[in-house]
């Protein structure tokens, strides 16, 4: 009873200055950041692994179970490597986020993105009316080159009858992904990773997954048109909004492409 009150006495005589709130606060910022990332994600049942086994060692040591916290410690001691391993496409993104600054962000916004815009969501009604499939790939702040290296070159300017042309069936370029870069196509035929989400239904084909992967991996939007149900969906930041109309469609791309947001939640 002695030491409860000589803790409670101790704790009360600590100063707690300004300096020591803002940091306390800055970490739960970066813990919360962290946990917005992988949420959703096959991280997140890692992470709840992580946390299991640390307890698992804590507890361990605690009830002096030597043979048990020797092991524990020496998994513990690796861990760190592991999830530099694990959560390589989290980190990637959070590491992108912070090198983003308002002023490139503002500086994206003057660019001609509404006729982009436009052109994008008239070829998706003609690619729908038609029951043809395509995949559109529009960079933002995290470079594309590694895909674009993947398909064929093109370098052309952006325009309805263009994307129409590309993703017509019998055309050399329809299959694969069209990467956008600026206002430009910069390569068309573009091979994507593929999402592996258990929780993506079977009504979804190659297309979806292949949308989902790279928006995954980078902060891309990509267009799809499905030619078996003739919809339109958006995905981004590992999350698709399926089953567009054109106005739902041109509202997303302007609140991700233009103001620059995350978008809604499905």
């Amino acid at each position: 009873m002695t030491s409860i009150v000589a803790a409670l006495r101790a704790l009360t005589q600590l100063e707690v200055s300004a300096r020591d709130l803002v940091d306390v606060a800055l970490v739960a910022i970066l813990f919360y950041l962290l946990l917005v990332v992988i949420k959703g994600t096959r991280g997140t049942s890692i992470l709840w692994g992580i946390l299991v086994l640390t307890a698992t060692y804590l507890a361990a040591t605690a009830l002096d179970l030597i043979t048990l916290s020797t092991v524990l410690r020496e998994m513990l001691f690796y861990l760190p490597f592991a999830i530099i391993v694990v959560f390589q496409h989290e980190i990637r993104r959070i590491l992108a986020a912070v090198g983003r600054t308002p002023l490139l962000r503002w500086a994206s916004q003057l660019s001609p993105r509404q006729v982009l815009i436009n052109d994008i969501v008239l070829a998706c009604e003609t690619l729908v009316s038609r029951r043809y499939g395509a995949l559109m790939v529009i960079e933002r702040d995290e470079g594309l080159r590694a895909f674009v290296e993947t398909g064929v070159p093109l370098d052309a300017r952006l325009s309805y009858d263009l994307l129409v042309n590309l993703f017509t069936p019998g055309t050399p370029l329809h299959d694969g992904a069209a990467v956008v870069q600026g206002n430009r196509i910069a390569a068309a035929s573009c091979f994507l990773p593929l999402s592996t989400r258990p929780d993506l239904t079977t009504e979804y084909g190659s297309r979806h997954r292949a949308a989902l992967g790279i928006s995954e991996e980078t902060d891309a939007v990509v267009v799809v048109v499905s030619e078996e149900r003739g919809a339109m969906s958006v995905a981004e930041g590992g999350r698709l909004h399926p089953n567009l109309d054109r106005t739902s469609l041109r509202d997303l791309l302007i609140e991700l492409l233009l103001l620059g947001r995350t978008g809604r939640r499905p």
